[in-house]
């Protein structure tokens, strides 16, 4: 059964394959303007511009690569250097306008994060919410779009992957003996046996819980599953959709017997995605995304739950306000939030706090500590507990961030990394004014988000796209410069000897880690049996927990529940070691001045040193009268060097969870042991080999062998860089060089898509120069506005 596409995953164009496709039609002027309806008017403005700059960017690029096809299309073989520029303008042309901006929102069991949703999206009830209970059962993924229609797709599990959960719910009910009265009754309250219990009878019906693995695979389901594995939902109105759309996300009650057919398949939902017409309060480019805070039992959606947050260019921890203030559901989930900054591409993490109405006045004058002022109102206690908690929970957080990042780390820098908003206030407006609830805050960083991240990919796509018009304009000049071959060789002699002092300033930023993961490893193997107790032990002893360890065995060390907080034993007997390396491995892979730890500035350095031997080079050997060949090789080593940095982060997630992974590997044998203990003190069993396993596990060399696996896996990547540095530079000056070579042919006369393309790379500054004005002028007019008076009736 075909399986639906990750919900992130983007298959890259094959362009080699599609030397003569067309290139994809631009959108209508009218459907763009649209794009912009959230945007205040000036930002609109600036929007127009880059849109016009890239479109009329996209435009020359077509034409260039209409009149290169035209011009090879009957030959029999096409040179090496057309084809080069052919792909390379096919792919420019194809590439998307901006990659979607991803905001995780991130909290526990009926933190508010579906009620935030809403308020954002001004739809009130749009995702289910509730006061008592869990609501949203799944991810579930809301933006903006060209669509006329309100849209939802319920993406379900492959036949595969159900098959692959209902093998593991049937080991977890199976018993092979008859248990005493009290074990019964432990058996029954066990949260892995109902909730295992749940789903099966929700597909399958009252009774399936008995049933093995076998019999379950020939029982009809109680609902027809789609075929399709998807769903699709539509209508006309926001509030249709909700309705057909609730029985889906909606966490049902297990003792509410009145569920409709559709909420029978809701252990076989796999996520959802949700797309509203455009909006006037979110952009389209922008996706918000309701995480749940522990993942889930099945492997297909934990494994989305984290590639999920490693997505997220920015989370949102959501925690209501009765429970910011500790418990370890708050802390695992900043934890988890730090570390998608370490292996993800999360470069923004902020608090939410939410239910920031929620007051009882007379308790919190008794409490009150600071101020000499008198409260007279509800709304004063509101506002005066509102800010002091921001600023408790900024200082806390930035404390936390600096321990785990490097001091330069963007985040931290960040005017607003607390938020205490409302959303029962944002519609009602009894204490709070609109602005007070801090919705329309969050809705000015979002938009904010997309338009810097709007005029970073069109400055970049210009300037890529004028490098390579440059190239393509010089393959037509016949002037052969004297002593050009030697130039060259001295060009490549030199970037053979830079590429050397790279690997070697990759090394020293990689060898960086070798002490903290000593640290880390000899802490690991001390503290080891501490970790893996507090791990087995649980409050009431082994009263109902007995078959949720056998659930953590079954998932080799793992369990995810929407209950319970996550359990990851592989992920605990590591945390030593990555208390040690976090604030090194976050060095190595940031942004910003060279050190010896920081990976990308090294890069960069190398980058500039090639541009200013080429410069220098070009001005010796008269390249100042073919100033397209020099301009071509400053412009295209930026090119291939930016593209490593994407290359770099997709490795990093792989690089940091080896750890783990190791670990993990090395007691698959030991979870699988302890999974198939059964009968009387069972659970006491499963612990006692969880235990001898690990013992032995450490005694033979895990955490050194998760080490060494580390370490591997930053070689590979050093080689990794190195080749593609080695291949790239050494292809580009090939076709630097080989001009009257024989590797050309005489090309179609590009020059006026040239001069356009270089007026197009000048006005860069222009437009970049308009939106700073916009913004200084935007400024000015919101310090001169009044400010904002409080909601009707809060007048005293």
């Amino acid at each position: 059964m075909a399986e639906t596409k990750d919900v992130f995953g983007q298959e890259p164009h094959p362009v080699e394959d599609d030397l003569y496709k067309e290139p994809t039609r631009k959108r209508r002027k009218s459907d763009r303007d649209q794009r912009f309806r959230a945007f205040p008017s000036m930002e609109q403005s600036a929007l127009k511009e880059y849109e016009k700059l890239e479109s009329r960017t996209r435009r020359v690029l077509s034409n260039t690569y209409q009149k290169l096809i035209q011009s090879v299309f009957l030959d029999d073989s096409i040179p090496n250097g057309v084809k080069y520029l052919i792909n390379r303008l096919l792919a420019l042309i194809e590439k998307p306008t901006v990659d979607p901006i991803y905001i995780g929102l991130f909290g526990s069991t009926g933190a508010g994060k579906s009620s935030l949703i809403n308020a954002i999206i001004q739809q009130a009830m749009f995702l289910p919410v509730s006061g008592e209970s869990i609501c949203t059962s799944c991810i579930v993924q809301v933006s903006s779009g060209c669509c006329v229609q309100y849209e939802a797709k319920i993406h379900l599990l492959s036949d595969q992957e159900w098959r692959e959960e209902l093998k593991n719910l049937t080991k977890l009910l199976h018993r092979t003996e008859e248990l005493g009265r009290e074990e019964a009754d432990a058996w029954n309250r066990d949260e892995a046996v109902e909730e295992a219990t749940w789903k099966l009878q929700m597909i399958y019906g009252n009774g399936a819980e008995s049933k093995n693995y076998e019999e379950l695979l020939r029982a009809k389901p109680k609902r027809k599953i789609p075929t399709s594995r998807v769903i699709t939902l539509k209508a006309e109105e926001a509030e249709e959709l909700s309705i057909k759309l609730d029985p889906y996300i909606r966490t049902q009650r297990r003792d509410w017997d009145g569920e409709a057919a559709e909420m029978r398949i809701w252990p076989l939902i796999k996520h959802v995605e949700v797309t509203l017409p455009k909006s006037d309060l979110i952009p389209e480019g922008v996706v918000l995304v309701d995480i749940p805070g522990t993942g889930d039992f099945n492997s297909k959606r934990d494994e989305m739950w984290k590639k999920t947050i490693d997505k997220c260019s920015v989370i949102w921890v959501i925690s209501d306000i009765e429970r910011v203030s500790g418990g370890r559901a708050h802390e695992d989930l900043l934890n988890e939030s730090i570390k998608a900054c370490q292996r993800g591409f999360c470069r923004d993490v902020a608090l939410v706090v939410t239910k920031m109405d929620k007051l009882h006045l007379p308790e919190y004058l008794r409490e009150r500590k600071v101020g000499n002022q008198a409260i007279q109102s509800q709304r004063e206690a509101v506002l005066e507990r509102n800010e002091m908690i921001k600023l408790q929970r900024t200082r806390i957080l930035k404390e936390k961030l600096k321990r785990k990042l490097p001091a330069d780390f963007k985040v931290l820098e960040a005017s607003d990394l607390v938020y205490t908003v409302s959303a029962q206030e944002y519609w009602q407006q009894a204490l709070l004014t609109e602005e007070e609830t801090e919705i329309p805050k969050l809705r000015e960083y979002i938009r904010k988000s997309l338009l810097d991240k709007k005029k970073r990919t069109v400055t970049k796509y210009v300037t890529e796209a004028f490098g390579l018009l440059l190239l393509t304009d010089s393959f037509n000049s016949t002037q052969n410069l004297p002593n050009e071959h030697l130039h060259m060789s001295v060009l490549r002699r030199f970037a053979e000897e830079k590429v050397e002092l790279l690997e070697k300033a990759i090394a020293q930023c990689f060898a960086c880690m070798e002490q903290p993961l000593q640290e880390g490893v000899r802490t690991a193997r001390t503290s080891y049996r501490c970790i893996l107790r507090a791990c087995l032990v649980r409050s009431k002893g082994n009263q109902g927990f007995h078959q949720t360890l056998k659930a953590v065995c079954l998932k080799n060390g793992i369990y995810a529940s929407r209950t319970l907080a996550r359990i990851d034993l592989n992920e605990a007997l590591t945390q030593p070691i990555y208390d040690q390396i976090d604030p090194v491995f976050g060095s190595i892979f940031r942004t910003g001045k060279p050190t010896g730890s920081a990976l990308m500035p090294h890069i960069d350095a190398f980058k500039h040193s090639l541009q200013e031997k080429m410069t220098e080079i070009g001005i010796r050997s008269g390249w100042k009268y073919d100033s397209c060949k020099k301009n071509f090789l400053i412009q295209e080593i930026s090119a291939i060097l930016g593209g490593l940095e994407d290359h770099i982060l997709r490795r990093k997630r792989r690089i940091y969870e080896s750890l783990t992974a190791s670990v993990q590997s090395d007691l698959k044998l030991c979870y699988e042991e302890a999974a198939q203990i059964t009968g009387k003190k069972a659970c006491e069993r499963m612990k006692d080999a969880i235990r001898r396993g690990v013992d032995w596990q450490v005694a033979e060399g895990m955490f050194e062998r998760a080490q060494e696996r580390m370490q591997h896996q930053f070689q590979q990547l050093k080689a990794g860089i190195v080749e593609k540095v080695k291949g790239s530079i050494t292809t580009m000056l090939a076709l630097a060089s080989s001009q009257g070579d024989g590797l050309y042919k005489e090309l179609a006369d590009v020059g006026s898509e040239y001069k356009e393309m270089e007026k197009l790379h000048r006005s860069l500054r222009e437009v970049a120069e308009n939106a700073r004005l916009r913004k200084g002028m935007q400024e000015f007019l919101l310090r001169a506005s009044p400010s904002k008076a409080g909601p009707p009736g809060t007048s005293l």
